[in-house]
C-alpha cells in the first residue's frame, strides 16, 4: 500500500483570473482518485479539506496519518465522510464493520484511531471516494444508504438539468461539525448542473464527477460570476471550487457527481444565486 500526498494553496481571484489553462488544471483539477491499493490524497487550504480516493484490490488498506498534518493519527481532529462508487466494500473503524455497498455513505467521527478499507471481490473492487475536514467535536459515526438520504428533484428536461439530489451526510439526516457530502444524479437527456449557478463565501466545495460514459466528458465552470474558466474533466477525476467561485457543469452525456464541502455554515440553502443571462 502506498500514499500519495499532494497540498495545494489557496487563491484569490486576482491570481485565478490570470491563468492559462494549463495552471487551472495544476492548483484546481485531482486527475487521479483511484489506483489499486494505493490512497490518493489532495489537501486544499481552502479550510483545509481534503478528497481523494481509496481503491483496495489484493490488500486491506489502512487509513495513514500524512506527516503534514501533524497529528497522532488522521483522525485526530478530523471528521471523514465515505461515499463508495465501485463494488462492495467493508470499512472497520475502531473495530466496528460497515458494509458498504454501491453509492452508500459512511461518516467517522473525529478521534476515531484506526479505519481499514477493504472489497468483497477484487475482481470488483470497491471505490472509496473519502473527504474530510478539521473537526472541533466528536459525533457518532453511521452508515447511510440511499434510502436514508433526504432527497430533493429539481431541474427539467426543457432545460437540460432535471437531476436528483442525495442529502447523504448532511446535518439534516446526521450531525457532523463541518463536513456535508451527497451526491446528484442526472437524468438521462439532462446535462447541466448548478444551474443556475451560486457562490456561497461561508464554504468551499469538491466536485467529483464519475458515471461518465466511455469517450464522453464533463465541462466544469469555475470562477467570479463575470470571471468565468471552465476545466474539461474526465470520469472519476475531482475538482476544488473556492468559496468565492461558481461550480457549475455540463457534459457530453448525462453524468453523476458527488459534492463536498465545508466551512462555518451548515445551511444547505445558504447560496448566492447568480442570475443566468448574468454570467459572464
Amino acid at each position: 500500500m502506498q500514499t500519495h500526498f499532494e497540498s495545494r494553496y489557496a487563491l484569490s481571484p486576482n491570481e485565478t483570473k490570470q491563468m492559462a489553462t494549463a495552471d487551472l488544471r495544476k492548483n484546481f483539477l485531482i486527475p487521479e482518485i483511484f489506483e489499486a491499493d494505493h490512497i490518493h490524497l489532495t489537501l486544499s487550504h481552502y479550510d483545509r479539506y481534503i478528497a481523494g480516493g481509496i481503491m483496495p484490490v489484493n490488500e486491506i488498506i489502512q487509513l495513514s496519518n500524512p506527516d503534514s498534518l501533524k497529528a497522532e493519527y488522521f483522525l485526530e481532529r478530523r471528521e471523514l465522510g465515505i461515499i463508495n462508487v465501485g463494488g462492495n466494500g467493508t470499512v472497520v473503524a475502531d473495530g466496528v464493520n460497515y458494509d458498504l455497498g454501491f453509492k452508500e455513505a459512511l461518516y467517522i467521527g473525529k478521534e476515531t484511531k484506526n479505519v481499514t478499507f477493504a472489497s468483497a471481490d477484487k475482481k470488483k473492487p470497491a471505490k472509496f471516494y473519502v473527504n474530510s475536514a478539521p473537526a472541533h467535536h466528536k459525533y457518532p459515526s453511521k452508515k447511510v444508504s440511499k434510502a436514508e438520504a433526504e432527497i430533493v428533484e429539481l431541474g427539467s428536461p426543457e432545460t437540460a438539468n432535471h437531476r436528483i439530489i442525495n442529502k447523504l451526510l448532511v446535518n439534516s439526516v446526521l450531525p457532523t461539525c463541518q463536513l456535508q457530502m451527497g451526491m446528484t444524479e442526472l437524468k438521462s437527456g439532462s446535462v447541466w448542473n448548478t444551474m443556475p449557478a451560486h457562490t456561497h463565501d461561508r464554504r468551499m466545495e469538491v466536485y467529483f464527477y464519475f458515471e461518465v460514459l466511455q469517450g464522453q466528458s464533463v465541462c466544469h465552470f469555475m470562477g467570479e460570476p463575470q470571471e468565468t474558466r471552465h476545466i474539461w474533466m474526465q470520469n472519476e477525476q475531482a475538482v476544488i471550487s473556492p468559496n468565492w467561485s461558481i461550480h457549475s457543469g455540463a457534459g457530453t452525456s448525462n453524468y453523476t457527481f458527488i459534492w463536498g464541502m465545508a466551512g462555518e455554515n451548515l445551511d444547505y440553502g445558504d447560496m448566492d444565486h447568480c442570475a443566468i443571462n448574468e454570467l459572464k
